[in-house]
């Protein structure tokens, strides 16, 4: 055998162990030592912001285990029937058998109910991590170059994350979540010359129709889990493939990775924190009653929920509904319902634009090289105010989702909230934006002071000619590779300007 051969799979001597030879199996029908080798001993950085998405791949795997274990139970059809079960207040009472079957869950399988609330906890948490993930790679600039078509995958897996929310929300079919479904309708039937096809086609015939919840079925726990899988997994592998980002520290360049190997330090590491994690979910939803759909009772089309209210990640496409003033205007015979069509298109929009950002921000700033490093946002002054902008909208349109709970619990008008909340949505977004891109600067101001002179010591003293000052500790490598490491515009050459100077000079002075 030459040198830097590696002995065929099989053959190894007799006297080795079963477990190698189950190895060498293995590796000469799969090549599992080729790729052992090489990827696990792959790097991850140690930053506490990288927790963020593994939070959203464990509590995606909690909704998986869960959500099976709640299929064998849930009966998603809108059969009629007369309940009679553990929960006397309702025994006696016509309801779809989706929602009896919901309440066989929570009051007569074991652990039903501890389940059931695992999972909608699972689901919030779920979508929150989603959206601190995607914020965390915004600000930091993690988008750009060669991690576009990521940044994509994970903005698809944030837009579908809201509507699987929405249909799981929907399958218990309480009141309160067919109010929602009544605003789904609202919204679909807004739609010009179609809208009333779209919303006969979704719900099977006249709302609420019969279909509705088995079609909601289907899509909760076959197509989109199955969508968002897929997704999980190619945007793992561009994870590997791309290696990951890190912030500028000593010894990190665009060319390495620092920190610890995947095998066994990340990998014991991210096993305990799923178990943290899971273990979190499991608290919280032992000791915080979450959708108790037995208060609200079975979902009946000639009544609605009073304080109804989605959950928070769809709060805000709420607000844009509520706080629209109802227009209406006719066009070729067709009444378009501005007050609902406009919100429908916007909520969207909000969203389109943070998925294309990674290319309005290449395409303004010319900018097509690969970046490894991540940058500071105070170092990114527009994209920051802009980021901060845009979670001041959501969080104003959030409140005018619960305008009416606002008003009723600070005892004021919902005119006037619903009047605050139309003024904040184009103010609030431009004063953050201005506020942020200060701090930012006021902040990049500092680093250079910090650079320049050092820390302060708080240590005052009196020179021998008299003068007082204040004394200061200058900065470790470490500090000042921290602070100084981002790139810097270039300043202006003093010449930069000299070919309309020429100009003046060859025409002479004025009135020459």
């Amino acid at each position: 055998m030459t040198a830097g051969e590696r002995p065929a799979a099989g053959s190894r001597g007799p006297g080795a162990s079963s477990g190698q030879r189950v190895a060498d199996w293995f590796d000469g029908r799969l090549g599992t030592h080729t790729l052992g080798r090489k990827y696990l001993r792959k790097v991850f950085p140690d930053h506490w912001s990288f927790l963020l998405g593994e939070i959203c791949l464990y509590s995606f795997v909690i909704l998986v285990l869960t959500g099976v274990y709640l299929t064998l139970f849930f009966h998603p059809s809108m059969n009629e029937v007369t309940y009679n079960g553990s929960y006397v207040p309702l025994n006696g009472i016509r309801m779809s058998e989706a929602y009896a079957s919901t309440l066989d869950i929570s009051f007569d399988v074991r652990g039903g109910l501890l389940i059931r609330q695992i999972h909608h906890w699972a689901a919030l948490i779920f979508i929150a991590g989603m959206l601190m993930h995607m914020m965390r790679h915004f600000f930091t600039g993690s988008f750009r170059r060669p991690r576009e078509v990521n940044w994509l995958f994970g903005w698809t897996l944030l837009f579908l994350g809201l509507f699987e929310g929405l249909f799981g929300y929907s399958l218990p079919d309480d009141l309160l979540s067919g109010t929602g479904m009544r605003f789904v309708d609202g919204a679909v039937l807004s739609v010009p010359i179609v809208g009333t096809y779209l919303s006969f086609f979704l719900f099977g015939g006249e709302y609420p129709g019969d279909d509705i919840i088995a079609r909601f079925y289907s899509l909760h726990i076959l197509v989109i889990p199955g969508i968002m899988a897929a997704l999980v997994v190619a945007h793992l592998i561009l994870v590997v493939y791309h290696k990951h980002t890190q912030f500028p520290g000593p010894g990190k360049t665009e060319r390495n990775v620092v920190g610890s190997p995947f095998m066994p330090v990340y990998l014991a590491k991210a096993g305990g924190f799923f178990f943290l994690v899971f273990g979190v979910i499991a608290l919280i939803s032992a000791v915080a009653s979450i959708n108790p759909v037995w208060s609200y009772g079975p979902y009946r089309a000639d009544q609605v929920s009073t304080g109804a209210q989605p959950d928070w990640y769809l709060g805000f496409a709420e607000g844009l509904v509520r706080v629209m003033p109802g227009w209406e205007i006719t066009v070729a015979g067709h009444t378009l319902v501005l007050g609902v069509l406009i919100p429908i298109v916007v909520f969207p929009l909000l969203l389109v634009f943070i998925g294309a950002y990674p290319f309005l921000e290449s395409w303004v700033t010319g900018d097509e090289r690969e970046h490894h490093l991540l940058d500071r946002p105070r170092n990114r002054p527009v994209r920051t105010s802009i980021g901060a902008a845009w979670i001041s909208l959501y969080l104003i349109l959030l409140a005018g989702g619960g305008n009416d709970i606002v008003a009723t619990r600070l005892h004021l008008s919902i005119n006037t909230v619903t009047w605050a909340v139309r003024i904040a949505v184009f103010a609030v977004p431009v004063l953050t934006f201005v506020a942020t891109r200060r701090i930012c600067l006021g902040l990049q101001r500092r680093d250079r002071e910090l650079v320049s002179h050092g820390r302060e010591t708080g240590v005052i003293k009196r020179l021998p000619h008299g003068e007082y000052v204040a004394l200061h500790r200058p900065l470790s490598p470490a500090e000042l590779h921290t602070l100084t490491g981002h790139e810097q515009p270039r300043p202006l050459a003093p010449g930069a300007d000299r070919a309309g100077e020429r100009e003046v000079s060859e025409a002479g002075p004025p009135g020459g």
